[in-house]
């Protein structure tokens, strides 16, 4: 979904993962790399490379998910899509950017060449 939607610059945009099974599939790296995405890993027992990833899931536990309980499992992942749609990347204030939403700092942020 996120390819189609933003078409991302071949190479300028990387994909950052743990070192899962699926993560370092060959079917990952060819899907990512024809996608223009660039994969990458940290190293072994590295415990600050993952630290931007391991932050926002504890915000979107604060957030949304300890706040409410889901009957199934479509109704949590419509509230995972309109959380990270529509308030994580459209409405939330995010300070490592200025205290703009993603989707604004992508706009005035003229694209690294």
């Amino acid at each position: 979904m996120t390819i189609g939607n933003r078409s991302p610059r071949p190479g300028g945009t990387i994909i950052h993962s743990d070192h899962g099974v699926q993560f370092g599939s060959w079917a990952f790296t060819q899907r990512a790399r024809a996608s223009g995405l660039l994969p990458s890993m940290g190293s072994i027992g590295d415990c600050v490379d993952n630290a931007m990833m391991e932050s926002f899931w504890a915000r979107v536990q604060v957030e949304l998910l300890d706040r409410h309980r889901w009957r199934t499992r479509l109704e949590l992942s419509t509230a995972l899509f309109e959380y990270l749609e529509i308030f994580h990347n459209r409405q939330r204030r995010h300070s490592a950017l200025g205290m703009l939403s993603p989707v604004e700092y992508e706009l005035r942020t003229p694209p690294v060449a």
